[in-house]
């Protein structure tokens, strides 16, 4: 196999309460959804997304904030709550600089929209999925049928209208013993790209593994933890559809993480992580 290149993103920012990170087990929604915190207190984040150049295809791992959260690239708290909902917008601000779109990223790599093979949207959480309609033109877009029945149950959380007119395609998550509850789905059939069910932050959350031949890899956990810390000290997150399916989780990233075969770790919005090319 040849070379596999993972460029990091950020795709703007978002700012919010620090229990909704970093909450832990005992963290109520209001305190997660910042409703007791004052402004001075919110943490700024980075909102992550992940290019992936795979002999096989060319992979897109999230898609960050969509341009109409910042049209001029400054914050824009009306824009933000017509792209958003008043309730999401309260929870999770944000920004997104110029150039810093997903589609304007991909356009400085070389990679236009159309020429992804896929779109790996690892949940439906508005800051993984508000950029979609910018790259739908990919090839596939690809989604857990398990997030998708989330989403349409818990209505509240989702802003359904960010994949509205989007070409999902739903997969099921396969019983191969891999991972926290042994469920993966291999996108290519030879293990070099596995999508591992990581639930608790979200019904339907997955990670992504990044293997070579010579079995390295580099895990991208979605929020199946919000920094290193978070599975160096076992800290959840505070929104969690079920806590002991995160910790669970949260438990097999921190067994995967301090294995000797793994490069790198890594959180979508960990404040520690700048943009960076991981050649595999």
């Amino acid at each position: 196999m040849k070379d596999i290149r993972i460029h990091i993103l950020h795709c703007g920012r978002v700012c919010v309460s620090p229990y909704l990170p970093f909450g832990g087990e005992h963290c109520s929604l209001i305190k997660a959804a910042g409703l007791t915190t004052r402004k001075r207190n919110r943490l700024w984040l980075p909102v992550s997304a992940y290019f992936i150049e795979h002999p096989k295809g060319k992979i897109l791992v999230d898609t960050g904030w969509n341009r109409e959260m910042s049209p001029n690239g400054t914050y824009d708290r009306s824009a933000q709550i017509h792209h958003l909902s008043f309730p999401l917008y309260f929870v999770n601000q944000g920004e997104i600089a110029k150039g810093a779109a997903i589609h304007e990223q991909l356009r400085l790599l070389g990679t236009e929209p159309e020429e992804l093979d896929y779109v790996l949207l690892t949940h439906l959480d508005c800051d993984h999925a508000s950029g979609v309609k910018q790259v739908k033109a990919a090839k596939h877009i690809l989604v857990s049928a398990d997030e998708v029945a989330c989403a349409k149950k818990h209505k509240f959380r989702y802003k359904a209208s960010m994949w509205e007119g989007v070409p999902l395609t739903e997969f099921a998550f396969e019983n191969t013993g891999i991972g926290p509850e042994g469920k993966s789905y291999d996108l290519f059939g030879d293990g070099s790209i596995q999508l591992i069910s990581i639930p608790g932050h979200s019904d339907g959350q997955f990670a992504v593994l990044v293997s070579n031949e010579e079995g390295q890899y580099v895990l991208l956990y979605s929020d199946g933890g919000y920094a290193s810390k978070s599975w160096q000290q076992l800290i959840c997150s505070g929104i969690a559809m079920d806590k002991e399916q995160q910790y669970r989780s949260l438990g097999w990233i921190s067994k995967m993480s301090v294995n000797k075969n793994c490069l790198e770790s890594i959180a979508n919005h960990d404040p520690d992580v700048i943009p960076h090319t991981i050649r595999l």
